[in-house]
């Protein structure tokens, strides 16, 4: 992030604005309408400059910069076509610890304007950090279309009640669960209506109705690792949550969308490092669900393909606390989509089997004649340590040595790896892949080569080829 996004308070502010042009007659009308004190320094005002001179809403300081000017100002804006200038004024703001902004010249800016979509007292802004403002504009006429009008009013109107919820709901919980419920209910929709009155109305019924909440528990899946793979009701469930748990199979680009002042919890498991015992983990989940939290576990994957949810759940259950499940996109359906591998194939594979390569260690054994079946495809969830056992004991089952094999590494992420190979050769490549891996194994792997589409080695068509060490 290269610049903290903040919202100034400017009214009876002193702004000091070089130049006097038409890009510093648009800079001014945003500060007018924030109520900032505008002093202007030009050799000659705008048309629309001079004319809000005349009706006293601008002052014209003076015709030249002198750097006297900055000694008691807020902010400065230096918009002229002297570079020279602007590079002085930015300098001397610089020695005074003033913020400056100089027009089209990012470098030469401690703030810069962004693009606004005003609905207010609701103000969004949108920023490139002044690397493409293009962009930025589409987003905010984007964002114009999709946001109504009447979320100023909402707003407003919100603002007012503040007061009476807080003396109602003592509880800053509460408090946002009641808004959060308003803002999605009937409330809002008489807002938007044009019915403002009723709308208050139907605020006041819901503020005498509200009753406070009991925790709850929601398992979310998370995915393999891109984010634009979580679900819309994921995404929904995790701007609501107090607490969130979370493993270290979720990635970070996903955690960025939990909401900002949830508080967050790694349970997670690695290999060789320290874990969190699951029975920790569901203790978790009961404690904070019975203080009254509204509890995400989040889970990379889906949460009932080898994540364990299932025991998670039966201990919530047990303790009678309300839960529900959100799916995820699981690793073996992601990575090999992403890496171009079809789990099935009418001319290579019926049937797809997803297999762990941890199990309890007084599990059962696994039944090898069936897995080294041919024309299926094998997904085998972490197996990169046990990658030559089960090597081994597919080929000594009649699995053929050169079936083809792939080691997904970081699948769906950006730093996506995809090794290929023979079957023969699985614990060579499993050692070489980043984890979080998932091995697959089957004739499906021959088709990587075609269908390959996501990664960092750009092709003719504009896609990019995932990272690949062919071992064949």
């Amino acid at each position: 992030m290269d610049y903290l996004p903040l919202f100034a308070d400017l009214k009876q502010r002193p702004v000091l604005v070089v130049g006097g042009g038409e890009v510093a007659s648009r800079k001014i009308e945003l500060l007018l309408r924030a109520g900032a004190e505008v002093r202007i320094v030009a050799q000659a005002l705008h048309p629309e400059l001079q004319a809000r001179h005349d009706q006293q809403q601008v002052i014209w300081l003076a015709e030249a910069f002198d750097p006297a000017q900055l000694d008691d100002v807020f902010l400065v804006i230096a918009a002229t076509d002297d570079n020279a200038l602007n590079a002085a004024v930015f300098d001397e703001a610089d020695r005074r610890r003033v913020l400056a902004n100089v027009v089209d010249d990012q470098p030469k800016c401690s703030f810069i304007f962004p693009s606004i979509v005003d609905r207010s007292p609701l103000v969004v802004a949108i920023s490139s950090s002044g690397t493409a403002p293009v962009l930025a504009r589409m987003l905010r006429e984007k964002l114009e279309a999709l946001l109504p009008a009447s979320l100023g009013t909402m707003a407003e109107i919100a603002g007012n009640w503040r007061g009476r919820v807080k003396d109602q709901l003592r509880s800053m919980t509460e408090r946002r669960r009641f808004w959060e419920k308003a803002f999605g209910g009937r409330f809002a929709a008489l807002v938007e209506s044009g019915q403002p009155e009723l709308a208050e109305q139907a605020l006041g019924e819901t503020l005498m109705q509200h009753q406070k909440e009991g925790g709850q528990v929601t398992l979310v899946g998370a995915g393999p690792g891109d984010a634009g793979l979580l679900t819309l009701r994921g995404l929904q469930v995790m701007q609501q949550a107090d607490v969130v748990l979370y493993d270290h199979l979720v990635s970070d680009e996903v955690l960025e969308l939990v909401r900002r002042d949830a508080d967050r919890i790694c349970v997670g498991k690695r290999a060789g490092a320290h874990s969190v015992a699951q029975e920790e983990t569901n203790r978790l989940l009961v404690e904070l669900a019975l203080k009254g939290k509204r509890v995400v576990r989040l889970k990379g994957g889906d949460p009932f393909i080898f994540g364990r949810g299932g025991e998670e759940l039966q201990a919530v259950k047990a303790a009678g606390i309300p839960f529900q499940v959100v799916p995820g996109v699981t690793a073996a359906a992601g990575a090999t989509a992403y890496a171009g591998i079809p789990l099935t194939h009418r001319d290579h594979a019926q049937s797809v089997q997803f297999i762990t390569g941890h199990c309890r260690p007084d599990g059962d054994a696994f039944d090898w004649a069936t897995l080294a079946r041919s024309r299926q495809t094998l997904a085998i969830y972490m197996g990169t340590v046990k990658a030559a056992e089960i090597s081994t004991q597919l080929i000594a089952h009649g699995r053929a040595a050169d079936t083809p094999v792939a080691v997904i590494g970081r699948g769906t992420r950006a730093d996506q790896q995809v090794l290929t190979g023979t079957l023969a050769q699985l614990d060579i490549l499993a050692q070489q892949a980043p984890t979080p891996a998932l091995l697959v194994i089957g004739e499906v792997v021959s088709l990587h080569s075609q269908l390959a589409w996501f990664g960092h080695q750009p092709q003719a068509d504009g896609f990019q080829r995932p990272s690949v060490v062919n071992l064949a």
